[in-house]
């Protein structure tokens, strides 16, 4: 122990080293062992950098037809459409977070549960204060919503005549605290409900009128068709995704994404969700809601059937019945098509139904017909454009149909989305397009509407469905027989 200090005295400049080298080295090792030591700093991982580590992108949105929601399929909505096509880009699976109220989500952004907000918000000053937002993806405007039959204001300057109310922490309570200032007797007030919660408040005539954005009235509007739009209370506003603030790399990856996206994709989400709802027909809507409880009832049984039979969900072939014959099982047209489901003569005999008017054969064949029709489809068809474009074949005919597929090729369009190809049925009754075509003229634009008004009769059915559970009546089976007396009970139209 003593030959350290020996060594030192014998040797002066040795000693000299250890006195002074020795504590020094100590130190820089102490450093480097320490956490967040100068030798062992690491800069901060970024938050797309945590995304592909984990493999998952967190996405938090609300429950909702404009967001998020499982249909027939699963999973669906515009913004799941939107979001997973992005985590498809970075290579990695997607969970979404559902959060009740926009107040919700946004508080659990800042909570660090998700990477980003989807759910349908606009993006305002003063969020931007508080978030990064990705580029902007939609245009929605905010409007003033009332019941029919309820106090409607005419214009802006009679808004302070009603109650109104809004989701809070919304975008509508800025624009409103902004009305405030120049209507200051305005009667409003923020509720901790969704935007669809206090549209459903204003339709069952608890609270004079709301405010939401276009898309969102759109598509409720179908639910709850006594809504009006009385006027909008605000510019065009921009839907982009919020982000935490020290996510600037994650943003720069949406932008690229955005601007590297193919060009169609929000078109096809846009045909895919708020085409078929662009014209509102109130008294068809009412009605149609109205029948679903009084005559669908007697008929679901049959609908399910064949639906099972042929592989097709059942409220999607009741919806094209009441788009055929309004579920009136002796309908018959000027052109001869009779039935439940409408079908020609010739198309009865083709699927083996030789009375028209008998429910069960009716409904039977229809789906026998339209299952046909989407089988003959090419296999590069993909869902849901091949189910639009079989049931405007069943409309048109399969022949128009491979006219206007080869049609849209010519004109540039994609003939396999419905988004496209809907735009070229028109062309079908013009002489410079369909002289030139093997089957020649067709009424193209029946076809559209065709396709458009099932889309919505089946999204209100499915709707009120879920609201309300089994519809049920009594003595269904006599209604159901295919006997004479079955074949002409009530059920006509009004």
């Amino acid at each position: 122990m003593r030959l350290l200090p020996e060594k030192i005295d014998q040797n002066p400049s040795g000693g000299k080293f250890y006195r002074y080298w020795i504590p020094v080295l100590c130190c820089l090792l102490l450093l480097y062992l320490l956490p967040g030591g100068c030798a062992r700093k690491e800069e901060k991982t970024g938050v797309l950098d945590e995304i592909l580590e984990r493999g998952e992108l967190i996405v938090l949105t609300r429950n909702a037809p404009t967001t998020y929601y499982y249909g027939p399929d699963g999973e669906t909505g515009y913004e799941y459409d939107l979001v997973t096509a992005y985590a498809d880009y970075l290579g990695v699976d997607v969970r979404f977070e559902i959060r009740t109220t926009v107040e919700d989500v946004l508080q659990a952004l800042k909570a660090g549960e998700g990477d980003f907000v989807a759910a349908g918000l606009t993006r305002t000053e003063a969020r931007q204060a508080e978030f990064l937002f990705g580029p902007p993806y939609f245009q929605v405007q905010q409007q003033l919503v009332c019941r029919r039959g309820g106090r409607i204001p005419r214009s802006i300057e009679q808004i302070e005549s009603v109650s109104i109310e809004v989701t809070a922490a919304s975008s509508y309570v800025d624009r409103l605290k902004e009305l405030s200032t120049t209507y200051s007797e305005l009667d409003w007030r923020a509720m901790d409900l969704s935007t669809e919660q206090v549209l459903e408040r204003v339709w069952q005539g608890h609270v004079d009128c709301a405010v939401a954005d276009s898309n969102i009235v759109s598509l409720n509007r179908r639910y709850m068709p006594e809504l009006v739009v009385a006027f909008p209370i605000a510019e065009t506003e921009d839907l982009a995704w919020p982000m935490p603030p020290d996510a600037p790399d994650l943003k720069k990856s949406i932008h690229e994404w955005f601007a590297s996206a193919d060009a169609s994709l929000a078109p096809i989400l846009y045909g895919r969700y708020y085409a078929h709802v662009e014209i509102f027909d109130y008294v068809d809507t009412a009605r149609f809601k109205r029948r679903i409880q009084n005559r669908l009832p007697y008929y679901r049984d049959i609908f399910e059937e064949a639906g099972k039979e042929y592989g097709i969900d059942w409220k999607l072939l009741a919806a094209m019945a009441y788009q055929e014959s309004h579920w009136d099982p002796l309908a018959r047209s000027p052109t001869g098509v009779r039935g439940m489901m409408m079908l020609t003569l010739r198309t009865a005999g083709q699927m083996g139904i030789d009375n028209r008017i008998d429910i069960r054969q009716s409904i039977i064949g229809g789906a026998r017909y339209f299952a046909n029709l989407h089988s003959r489809l090419p296999d590069e068809l993909g869902e849901p454009d091949r189910t639009w474009i079989a049931m405007a074949a069943y409309n048109v005919g399969m022949g128009h149909i491979y006219d206007a597929r080869r049609l849209a090729r010519e004109k540039g369009k994609d003939p396999n989305l419905w988004v496209e190809f809907r735009e070229v049925l028109p062309l079908l009754s013009q002489p410079q397009y369909y002289e030139n075509l093997r089957y020649g003229y067709a009424r193209g634009t029946e076809p559209v509407r065709y396709v458009r008004r099932i889309r919505n009769y089946y999204d209100i059915l499915t709707n009120e469905l879920n609201n309300a559970g089994s519809l049920q009546v009594e003595d269904r089976g006599e209604a159901e027989g295919s006997g004479e007396q079955a074949r002409h009970q009530p059920l006509r139209p009004r």
